[in-house]
């Protein structure tokens, strides 16, 4: 199971992950936002020693979707070394993701 994250603790366990964080922004209904969360804990249980996953509920918390502009769910942000990173497709098969998350898994210890 993939946990929460809340705006009031993400700057703190982004920054000190020592692995890359994929945070999914997600909302309640949104059933885009339900198939790519069973995906991700596909990619959890083949890579998660690798990557930290949370997910983040956008009518629950404003202040972090704010600062990256969100407009449209699910969205994927990565974060790498406590910076993001990049956003990584919102819609996709497991194998997508991991593909797209290649070059920071891999050097990962």
């Amino acid at each position: 199971m993939i946990p929460d994250i809340e705006d009031r603790e993400f700057d703190g366990i982004i920054e000190h992950s020592s692995a890359p964080v994929l945070v999914e922004f997600w909302q309640p209904g949104c059933s885009h936002c339900q198939a790519l969360l069973q995906q991700l804990e596909l990619v959890q249980e083949e890579i998660g020693g690798r990557i930290v996953l949370f997910k983040m509920n956008v009518q629950e918390n404003f202040l972090i979707p704010g600062e990256l502009d969100i407009q449209s769910l699910p969205a994927l942000a990565l974060y790498v070394e406590g910076e993001f990173e990049k956003f990584i497709g919102g819609i996709g098969k497991k194998t997508q993701i991991i593909q797209q998350l290649t070059p920071w898994i891999s050097s990962a210890t």
